[in-house]
Formats: structure tokens, sequence, C-alpha cells
């Protein structure tokens, strides 16, 4: 094995209390923070930069770029927004990383607030995980009873308050511009852009809108210099990440790793697939991305490679099913999550999904019509593009790709039920609660 694991924002969680203020600071925690409110703010800002750090919360965008993209202050304010609403089928790092150490988003939050001059961010959580909202808040506390968060941190001048929000489960507030929205007490639905959050952002001020473990990086960053992180990764996607593993694998679980890595090698650290099944197809970056197939195992997990392949690298969502899974259930599935968490804003969205849906629907239950297939490519031709937010592309991804790699079983499906090709004793993942006799 060529590649081996790096844990950073994983070292310590198997300590029996990783998440309190006290076991962060015996792993170098707020070290970073007193080193960052010596330095410029400016410098700060070429050192995410330098670092080759990209965003981890899918699209991958320069993370010190992005904060270059505020423009000069005014006098007027201007925020940090973290956004923690982890909501996609099988993506699953930002949840486990605020659960088990807290501390790391926090220490991000003030060294990147104060490079970009912010004096009040926000934490932008999925509701459901109330027991993670009590833990970010319990940490908040800590934070501020030791000077790390207030009034004059550490002496250096510098003020923050961290305010954390419980949003009300709607996946379309993943999107950034739908978040602020929903923060500010509005519907949650995407904004026209321009103009972009760092210009007319949270408030109509500039706002840097970044993923939890984006933020959570910076401190080992500015500890351990860009250098330190850029020596990991490849040439253009530099550095480390969490991949989560799910589905058919011996150990599923967190794998934090430099980026690059295979699926093969992870598959090898997950403890290989499950007792006598082989690797049929999966997603390398969550739900909305292309499905990989068996194929595919040895392609490098870096942001490049997997475009190159077709697909996108995303959130690292690693979801694995063997031979025992229909792909057109799975893709049904998904589907009318899609459908579902449609904010209804945009046409080719609202409508589109509707029919993938129905269409998806008849197929996995054998009951599909002539031309079915072509339709499906065809709406989401209509879609894809031309959707107000990616919500409508990520649909069509699993949709279009599975007909690409498995199209014999979407023309079995004109006849044949998902649950008569693979009995339900066998196919265990996305196993609806009532199955047909």
């Amino acid at each position: 094995m060529s590649t081996v694991l790096t844990p950073v924002l994983t070292k310590f969680w198997d300590h029996p209390q990783s998440w309190t203020l006290e076991t962060y600071e015996a792993n170098e925690g707020y070290q970073a923070l007193r080193a960052a409110l010596q330095k410029d703010p400016a410098d700060l800002v070429a050192m995410a930069k330098d670092s080759g750090l990209r965003g981890r919360g899918g699209a991958g965008f320069p993370t010190g770029m992005k904060w270059g993209f505020l423009p000069p202050p005014d006098g007027g304010p201007r925020y940090l927004v973290v956004n923690a609403d982890e909501s996609e089928p099988g993506t699953c790092k930002d949840i486990p990383l605020l659960m088990a150490a807290p501390q790391f988003l926090i220490e991000g939050m003030a060294i990147t607030s104060f490079a970009i001059g912010c004096n009040h961010a926000f934490v932008y959580l999925r509701g459901e995980v109330v027991h993670v909202y009590r833990r970010l808040m319990r940490a908040v506390e800590e934070a501020y009873a030791k000077g790390y968060l207030g009034k004059n941190i550490l002496g250096s001048g510098f003020d923050l308050d961290i305010t954390v929000h419980a949003g009300a489960g709607a996946y379309i507030c993943g999107e950034e511009t739908a978040l602020l929205d929903s923060l500010e007490g509005r519907r949650g639905q995407p904004r026209l852009k321009p103009p972009f959050p760092a210009v007319a952002g949270l408030y109509a001020r500039p706002t840097v809108v970044n993923n939890v473990e984006s933020i959570a990086s910076i401190p080992p960053i500015v500890l351990h210099g860009a250098d330190w992180f850029s020596g990991m990764g490849t040439e253009r996607s530099q550095g480390f990440g969490i991949f989560s593993l799910s589905g058919h694998v011996a150990r599923p679980g967190q794998y934090e790793a430099p980026l690059g890595i295979t699926l093969r090698e992870l598959i090898d650290m997950a403890g290989g697939m499950r007792n006598g099944h082989r690797l049929k197809f999966w997603t390398p970056g969550g739900s909305s991305t292309p499905i990989f197939t068996d194929a595919h195992l040895d392609v490098p997990l870096d942001f490049e490679s997997v475009a190159k392949e077709g697909s996108m690298l995303g959130t690292r969502a690693l979801q694995i099913f063997d031979e025992t899974t229909s792909v057109v259930h799975a893709v049904a599935r998904w589907t009318e999550f899609y459908q579902h968490e449609s904010c209804g804003k945009c046409t080719p969205c609202r409508e589109g999904t509707f029919w993938l849906k129905q269409i998806m629907n008849r197929l996995e239950n054998g009951q599909g019509h002539e031309g079915d297939i072509e339709k499906l490519d065809d709406i989401c031709d209509n879609i894809l593009g031309r959707a107000f937010c990616a919500l409508g592309d990520g649909a069509t991804s699993p949709v279009t790709s599975a007909i690409q790699y498995f199209r014999e079983e979407f023309e079995q499906g004109m006849t044949t039920p998902w649950y008569e090709l693979f009995p339900p004793e066998r196919s265990t993942l996305f196993a609806k609660e009532s199955q047909p006799a």
C-alpha cells in the first residue's frame, strides 16, 4: 500500500472526551490562534492561498482565493458563515467532526475572522442533529470562558462573537445563498448571482461562506505552515481530507488521508468488501456525483483525476455497493430525495425532478414504458446547466451515469421489478420498510 492515513483533524477522536477544550488544548489547541494574532491579516490570507487548500464542501474552490474576493474595508461589518448544513445522502464527515472535535472549527473561525476583518461569525447547522447542536454550543461556551472568543481575545484587541444557528431541515440550504436567506429569516431559496456573497452576502454585507472541514483545516495550516499542508496530496489537489466510507465494506467509517489516495487503498484499510461479495458501483463524492464502477478502483481521489473520469470528488462521500444491490432501486431512492428537496424556484428542477421520479419508479417496479430510458436522458439534458442552482445538476448525475454503466438493468425494468432481480434478503441497502411479498 503506497498511501498511509494522515490523522490531523481525526487525531484524537478516540480520546474518551475528545470534544472538550481540555483535550483540544492538550493536542496543540489554540496555539495556532496565538500565532495568528501576531501576524498581519493579509499574511494569513496569503498563507491560505499558498497552502493550496480547496473548499472541502464539494465545489473545491480555493479557500484563500475566496477570502481575497472581499472588497476593501469600508467601515461596515463583514461576516464569516460556516456551512454545517450537511444533509446529502452518504455525506457524513462534518457532523462527526463537530461531534468529536468541535474546537477545531471554533479556532479556525477565530483565525479566519481575524484574517478577513470579521467580528461576528455564524455556524449554520442542520437542525435535526440536536445532539451536535448542544455539543457545539457547549464548545463555544468553553471558548468564551477561556478568552478565545469575545472581547479583546488573548489581549490582542480583536473581538469576535460566534452565533450557532440551527436550520429547519431543508437540503436546499446547503446552497450558500439559500443558506444566507434562511439565516436572515427568509425562506431558503438560491439568490440570483451576481452579486456574489463576497460583495453582498449576509445582510447585504461582504461575506465569506466556507465548509466546516475547510475552516477546521486552518489551525493546522497556520501552526505547521503552508508548505507542510501542500506537501501532502497531489500537485493541484493539495493536503488531506476526510474520506467517508459507507455501505458494503467490512469497516465503514471516516478515513483521513492525503488527496490522491485510491478507493482500492481505502477499501483495503476498511477490511475489504463484506464477506463473499464484490464491488459493483460507488459514489466518489456523494449521491449528487456521477457513479463509478469497479473499473475505477485505481482512480486517484483528487479533484482533477476524478473529473477527468467523468465525476466529481465532491464531499468524498464514498458509498460502496456490492453486486446484491439494484442500481435502478438505489438511483430511484436518490431521485425521490432530490425531487422532495427541490425548492421549486426554477422550472427545470421543479418539473424535471418530478418526472425523473415518476419514470424511475416505473422502471424500479418493472412497469417501464417504451422510450423511458431515452426520456430520462432527455429530461436530464434539459435540467443540466439550466437550473437556478446545483441541486438540479446533482439530481441528474446518478441517473445519467447509471444508464451509462448499467443500461441493461434499466432495460430489465421494462418488465421485471427490482426485487425479483435482487431479492430483498440479498439486497440490504436502501431496503424500504415494507418489501413486496
